[in-house]
């Protein structure tokens, strides 16, 4: 097929994410918004320990997105019900944190619980049921002060029991919590009187409070040791009804403790996998915002004067993972030459249109505060891949690449305009398009060279941690470079943040020049609103305004 007939037939870029979620089955369920290998994720201590949490500045990202000024500048107010329409959701979803698979139970379950820590909008984090924490030097062992006066949904004053117990629902061998590898890294965790809570880890880790955020870490009301996973917690709104799969529905909490948010008088969340579905939805009024438009057909979204498109950039990023123990892919030339022969800037501006930016061949966003800017953007070159071949001894190339769009919406585009590219460098790419039934099963880390996304994380170790460190649970390509993971280990722990952009930033590069992984681009989150929804700066930690916009947003207009 030509170049310029397959752009004009190029599917949506983010449409259907759901697709992977819903689909995948046992541990693979929960890989993009669990299963996180945390046993290193740290924090830069003595800038934010000894504050108040709102004191600790480290930035994630930004809203890059329309965001118009009469929806930043109305005053905010009550009243209203608040309907979503999200591309997930499934019947085998659960009421329980530890299960949340999908943005259906993750936008549901922040309307309903509170979370140690938050990621503000200015990709901050800031002291949610947790007022303020402060670690000792070696980061080993941390002290959260709780917020005092929070009530639960049933009417109990949250306590150092209630936090104690939540943390442990994810702990233990026989754990099925996504947040388990979260909460592995705890030796010891103890209450200091009611209001303080002590955790004691095996190893120093300065991001701790950050993996707090994570969303299946909602603090739920304890009783002899054993948590509530019925939906009661303490956030901004109560649960009235829930048909899993379907839809749920609940009702503003009377007694939040927070006093400027939760501004509908309900919020409603439901369950719209089909894209079309759901912007006919919102186009009709029947719900207020959509997530994951369809890039393919967005332009008449954005012709319509009654809806806004919000563009956010974040973590999540689109990638073709290599297995680095199987030939070709384990000479380090061969795989850099296929990183020079994919045309990034092509696929930025035909498969997202425009909605993303450029990769380069590491999983850091450039939102992210140790993301090394001066590294050179690796650009699209044919000569420079045929002289890497020439290197590593080959006059030209053949590889298989497995692909789906269950991959990522716009995968198999993808994939079709990468073999063009890559032959004008003397690399012939078959394009096994597999089924989308059972790909994560079969394909994803099976077959040598396949095609995957990851929503990334808020810090560098943790996405590191995560997906490229040696012994990673996640390790998709199985790449293990000495000098990357001694890195790891010692950025962990270090309390200087411009030794640890050293680090990380050799790290990167590390990813980019050696490492097993093709990541051409980034991909906006891209939502659409009624205009008659209020809401001021857009976080970018999750989509969602960070899974918060039932508290953080408001009618704008009746």
């Amino acid at each position: 097929m030509a170049v310029t007939t397959l752009l004009k037939e190029l599917s949506p870029a983010l449409d259907g994410q759901h697709h992977q979620q819903t689909r995948l089955k046992g541990e693979n369920k929960m890989n993009r918004w669990g299963k996180i290998p945390m046993a290193a994720s740290p924090v830069d201590r003595r800038r934010f320990l000894k504050t108040a949490a709102a004191a600790g500045a480290l930035a994630i990202g930004s809203a890059n997105g329309v965001l118009p000024s009469s929806a930043q500048s109305a005053t905010p107010k009550k009243g209203g019900h608040f309907k979503v329409g999200v591309a997930e959701g499934s019947t085998t979803d659960s009421l329980d944190p530890a299960t949340y698979p999908d943005s259906f139970t993750l936008t549901l379950g922040h309307s309903l619980h509170g979370y140690l820590t938050e990621v503000n909008a200015d990709g901050n984090l800031v002291g949610e049921l947790a007022e303020s924490w402060e670690a000792t030097k070696d980061a080993k062992t941390w002290a959260f002060r709780l917020r005092k006066g929070v009530e639960f949904h049933n009417g109990k004053t949250m306590d150092a029991d209630d936090v104690i117990a939540t943390i442990n629902h994810h702990r233990g061998e026989q754990s099925k919590s996504a947040a388990k590898a979260i909460v592995d890294p705890i030796e010891e965790i103890r209450a200091d009187g009611p209001g303080t809570v002590v955790v004691v880890l095996k190893q120093g880790n300065a991001d701790f409070p950050f993996a707090l955020d994570d969303g299946h870490m909602a603090i739920m009301p304890a009783k002899d040791g054993k948590v509530d996973t019925s939906g009661v917690g303490a956030g901004a709104y109560t649960l009235d009804t829930i048909d899993f799969g379907v839809k749920a529905t609940t009702n503003r909490f009377t007694n939040y403790w927070k006093p400027n948010a939760a501004w509908f008088d309900s919020f409603e969340v439901l369950s719209i996998h089909d894209v079309t579905a759901r912007t006919n939805a919102l186009a009709t009024g029947q719900i207020h915002a959509m997530d994951k438009c369809d890039l393919k057909t967005i332009h008449r979204l954005e012709g319509n004067k009654n809806l806004e498109i919000v563009s956010v950039s974040g973590t999540q990023h689109f990638t073709m993972p290599m297995l680095v123990d199987v030939p070709p892919f384990d000479n380090a030339d061969v795989r850099l030459a296929l990183k020079y022969a994919i045309n990034r800037q092509q696929l930025l501006d035909t498969v997202l249109r425009g909605y993303g930016k450029l990769g380069n061949d590491h999983p850091i966003a450039s939102t992210n505060r140790f993301f090394a800017k001066d590294l050179p953007q690796r650009q699209y070159d044919p000569d420079k891949a045929r002289f890497l071949l020439k290197k590593a001894g080959l006059s030209d190339l053949k590889v298989g690449l497995s692909t789906s769009d269950a991959a990522f919406p716009g995968a198999v585009d993808t994939a079709v305009l990468y073999q063009q590219d890559a032959a004008k460098a003397g690399i012939a790419i078959d394009v096994a398009r597999e089924p989308s039934d059972g790909y994560w099963e079969r394909v994803f880390r099976k077959k040598p060279w396949s095609m995957t996304y990851w929503f990334g994380r808020p810090t560098a170790d943790w996405m590191f941690s995560q997906v490229y460190a040696a012994d990673a649970a996640w390790n998709d390509t199985r790449w293990k470079n000495p000098r990357f993971n001694e890195l790891l280990l010692a950025a962990r722990s270090e309390l200087d943040d411009a030794k640890r952009l050293e680090m990380y930033s050799e790290m990167q590069a590390l990813c980019s020049d050696d490492g097993g992984t093709v990541i051409p681009v980034f991909a906006n989150m891209v939502s659409a609103l009624s205009r008659k929804v209020g809401h001021s700066k857009i976080g970018s930690s999750w989509d969602w305004d960070g899974f918060r916009c039932a508290e953080r947003w408001w009618f704008a207009e009746a």
